[in-house]
């Protein structure tokens, strides 16, 4: 009989004893079922997440979503005890799978808490069904409370029937304000969640906010009396996301170890509690076609569908992989249709599989691979590869893909986002000695080419070459990779002739090769244009190389190109400092070390020619701490031969700061360093020869510094520049002054050449007696060095210039350089081991370097005295007329505007600007000049001038 008013439905009985105290089966409730579960003594209250959980008073619904271990219904149960206020807790059970069962609980579970207005709308008697009435009875019933009644349901995913959740919105829905929902489960429930997010009435907590940080995790592992530093509980969250359960269960199996924090940091998930409790709560609940699917794709950082299938031999991962991300069973949804298994679920799967499936893993790895290799990423094909020990499928699948360079670039930046996708080195390092076939020895080359072991990586080329030879019509992507090692190799061991046969080749064989292929892998071309350009520096083409060292700098701005780059950068820069401009030598040098750290490049196994390039710059501005610090840095780990440009940048860098520090005989030494290579370079044996004069020429010895340089000084500016020093300092000031004039055709030259040229032709001057011309090239090459903020050239010029400029007005414009004699000088040939005071801002004073005097300036015509001999006005002997043969043709008005500056010791560049006209232009003039007065050399040319009265 039931209740008036209930209504006569099948099932629903008024109250009464029996309908309070046993369920519709009969059976007896269950009163564990409806109280607050307990905390543990270890529980951690987070308040983020009880903070969060309070908006759950002010919204209809609110659902805690996570997989199972997630410490949902502990931190519900924590909220919901803190409040103060009744609370229904009902915990489902597998037996509430009918909704009558499902609503006598909830009745009575609301009924324990004191809500009267439930036993009020009945009792369901009938296990399958729910009348209607009752449910409308039970949401007016709650929509009238003064005070709204808080219903909490735990594990609400073993709810499989659908009219449970139909009949629970339709409750929800009516109650109004009358209640508050609290859902705790693993699987998002079929209420329309879209609607409550849209109106705002939806408190929401899932998996990624239970997940613990690993401040958390500290404080968690401190209550069970363990303590782990800041970095190992960083390691222990990445390694279990964050699952409550997997910490606390670790720290619980810690606690029996001798050595918990070791445990902590290297415990095997396959081997613990947490396998068991992973095993029992997720594998063993799923049929066992799903234990099948997900024991096979534990082999898998990621997978889709189909490579789910390719691995179980079966068509229906889709819907499979979908329902287990629904149902939280620690399967991740990454988009796109792939997914990924929990880090700690996946080791306990594969350590199962290994137990009950020996053998197939092997098996797995080679069916992945096969089937990443046409449609997957080739990192992964290349990982699973080498995990199923098939090395020449693997070998062959990096060289097909023409991703042989990655060996020397590292692996493309997504890449890094596979954490088993190790360094091609450390993966290849596993390969098995006798895994043959050309691309086994390709993959071999190339390692030992990144090891700089270039006698075995050619060796393993000429074997490729003679298979490869049998075979020539197939394999284009091999027979190009052994192409661009060959290049790398004859960049590294500086052999410019076997690098450019080498590219030529590539260049060929890349009209055979898919074009998207070359497109996947823009660090082929960055490689082949950095080692193209470095062979052809080395071999002194400056433009040559300049042409294929830009190419590879402006090429792709990714992370698979950073490294080639950089290198071409810092070779950019080391010509620039050897043609003498050490400004955009250092701007290369930073640029190359900026987009190294950009891309977090590591440093570099051998010296770093970008910091040296930086220490030799820091030389010439005398700033010789600094210079030590970057030659420190660029020679702090050298377990590799570096390549012979570097090497002998190494030697000029380092000779030339202890030149600047007066070490003399140590800088002989450090020039006369062997620099390994194929061929010698021109342009490093001039500098080393530069560096070694200087050496002479600071220890007193001015022919042996000037015979040093006698055939460098037809070839380099510098040299030539270093020589009439050299000459100068014998007393030599003719012969010093034909070096200058006939310095090397090349408008290279930069401020760190010419203004020691200047000053060679300013002392000359003023030893000739001439102080204006020697004032004006001194103020000259001060304003150009000052610009450049060049201080080791004004040192090394010796203390007449202080002489000079002290007694002139010139000396305030220049002042800065003018207190350099104060720091002494070591010899009479130059100043070493002291630091500028000069300021690095040019004074708004400064003469600028264009500034040039009139062209009716000019010397007096006299007849010359040895250099060194000063003349006054009364000791000046008159001019002496000679018999000059006649000039072979007459001089036009342009050589003889060119012969009047010449007169005023004016270089060739300085001409050029004076007139407005090009270097080239000047030079012609010059050539001309000197045939028609039958001359060789600036000096004869114009002494035979002023002879035949020209000047």
């Amino acid at each position: 009989m039931s209740e008036p008013g209930a209504g006569s439905g099948a099932g629903d009985v008024g109250p009464g004893l029996a309908a309070r105290d046993v369920d519709p089966l009969g059976d007896p409730f269950l009163r564990t079922r409806l109280t607050v579960p307990a905390r543990p003594t270890t529980f951690l209250r987070r308040d983020r997440l009880a903070g969060h959980l309070d908006q759950a008073l002010g919204t209809p619904l609110t659902m805690v979503n996570g997989g199972a271990g997630a410490g949902k219904t502990v931190l519900v149960a924590d909220w919901a005890d803190r409040l103060e206020r009744p609370v229904a807790w009902l915990t489902v059970d597998a037996s509430d799978q009918a909704p009558g069962v499902f609503w006598a609980y909830l009745l009575q579970a609301l009924s324990a808490c004191g809500v009267r207005e439930a036993e009020q709308a009945g009792h369901p008697a009938d296990p399958m069904s729910v009348d209607h009435t009752l449910l409308a009875r039970l949401a007016a019933a709650l929509n009238a409370r003064d005070e709204p009644v808080i219903v909490v349901v735990d594990e609400y995913d073993r709810v499989s029937a659908p009219e449970i959740t139909e009949q629970l919105g339709f409750v929800l829905q009516h109650a109004g304000p009358g209640m508050h929902l609290i859902l705790v489960t693993r699987t998002e429930p079929l209420l329309p969640l879209h609607r409550y997010r849209a109106e705002g009435t939806l408190t929401e907590i899932r998996e990624a906010e239970l997940a613990f940080t690993p401040e958390e995790a500290a404080t968690l592992l401190e209550l069970h009396g363990l303590r782990l530093a800041e970095d190992a509980a960083r390691a222990l969250v990445e390694r279990t996301r964050g699952w409550a359960a997997g910490l606390r269960l670790c720290a619980l199996a810690a606690q029996q170890s001798s050595d918990p924090e070791s445990y902590l940091k290297e415990f095997e998930a396959g081997q613990s509690t947490i396998a068991d409790f992973l095993l029992a709560e997720v594998l063993k609940r799923q049929p066992a076609a799903t234990q099948d699917l997900l024991l096979r794709v534990s082999v898998l950082d990621r997978f889709c569908p189909d490579l789910a299938n390719a691995l179980a031999g079966r068509q229906d991962a889709g819907p499979i992989l979908a329902g287990l991300h629904r149902a939280n069973a620690f399967v991740e949804h990454l988009g796109h249709s792939w997914y990924r298994l929990h880090p700690l679920f996946a080791e306990i799967l594969a350590a199962h599989l290994r137990v009950r499936f020996p053998g197939l893993e092997a098996e797995l790895h080679r069916r992945a691979a096969a089937w990443l290799l046409t449609c997957g990423p080739l990192p992964e094909t290349l990982a699973h590869g080498a995990a199923a020990g098939d090395w020449e499928f693997t070998a062959r699948a990096l060289v097909d893909d023409l991703a042989i360079g990655q060996f020397f670039t590292g692996p493309r930046a997504e890449v890094r986002t596979q954490p088993r996708s190790a360094d091609l080195g450390e993966l290849f390092s596993r390969m098995a000695p006798d895994a043959n076939g050309p691309e086994a020895r390709l993959v071999r080359a190339a390692r030992a080419l990144s090891d700089h072991d270039v006698d075995r990586a050619r060796a393993q080329l000429r074997h490729v070459r003679q298979e490869l030879d049998t075979d020539r019509p197939r394999r284009a992507a091999a027979r190009l990779s052994c192409a661009l090692l060959e290049v790398l190799a004859a960049g590294l061991t500086g052999a410019p002739g076997r690098a450019e046969h080498a590219a030529q080749t590539v260049w060929e064989l890349q009209r055979e090769v898919p074009p998207e292929l070359l497109d996947r892998h823009p660090e082929l071309a960055a490689l082949l244009q950095a080692h193209l350009g470095s062979a052809r520096l080395w071999a002194g083409r400056f433009e040559d190389a300049r042409a294929a060292l830009r190419t590879a700098a402006a090429g792709s701005g990714g992370a698979s190109t950073a490294l080639p780059r950089e290198e071409s950068l810092s070779r950019l820069a080391l010509m620039d400092y050897l043609d003498g401009w050490p400004g955009p030598a250092e701007r290369k040098a930073l640029a190359a070390l900026t987009d190294a750290e950009r891309f977090s490049l590591s440093e570099p196994a051998g010296p770093g020619l970008g910091h040296l390039v930086l220490a030799a710059v820091a030389v010439d501005r005398d700033e010789l701490d600094e210079a030590q610090a970057l030659l420190d840095r660029a020679t702090a780990a050298q377990p590799e031969p570096p390549d012979p440009v570097t090497a002998a940048g190494l030697v000029i860098a380092r000779a030339r700061l202890q030149l600047a520090r007066g070490q003399f005989r140590a800088a002989l030494r450090t020039a006369e360093s062997a620099v390994p290579a194929a061929v010698a370079s021109p342009w490093a044996e001039d500098h080393t020869a530069l560096v070694v004069s200087a050496a002479h020429l600071a220890e007193g010895a001015p022919e042996t510094a000037a015979k040093v340089l006698r055939d460098a000084a037809e070839r380099r500016g510098a040299c030539a520049v270093g020589a009439a020093r050299a000459q100068l300092a014998a007393g030599n000031a003719e012969a010093a002054l034909d070096l200058l004039a006939n310095l090397p055709a090349t408008d290279a030259d930069g401020p760190a050449v010419t203004v020691r040229a200047a000053l060679v032709r300013a002392q000359a001057a003023d030893r000739a007696g001439d102080g204006a011309t020697a004032r004006r090239l001194a103020g000259q090459a001060l304003a150009d060095a000052r610009r450049e903020r060049l201080r080791r050239p004004v040192l090394e010029a010796g203390p007449w210039l202080r002489r000079l400029l002290g007694a002139d007005p010139l000396a305030g414009a220049y002042g800065a350089y003018g207190a350099y004699g104060a720091h002494g000088a070591h010899g009479a040939h130059g100043a070493y081991g002291h630091r500028s005071v000069a300021p690095r801002t040019p004074s708004a004073t400064h003469q600028p370097a264009t500034t040039r005097p009139p062209a009716t300036t000019r010397p007096p015509a006299t007849t010359r005295l040895p250099i060194g001999t000063r003349q006054s006005a009364a000791t000046r002997p008159p001019v002496v007329e000679q018999s000059a043969p006649l000039v072979v043709e007459e001089l036009s008005g342009r050589e003889k505007d060119v012969l009047q500056r010449l007169a005023q010791m004016m270089s060739t560049e300085e001409i050029a600007a004076d007139l407005f006209v090009s270097v080239n232009t000047v030079k012609t003039h010059l050539k001309s000049v000197y045939r028609k007065l039958g001359v060789n050399r600036r000096g004869e040319a114009v002494r035979r001038a002023r002879d035949l009265g020209l000047l």
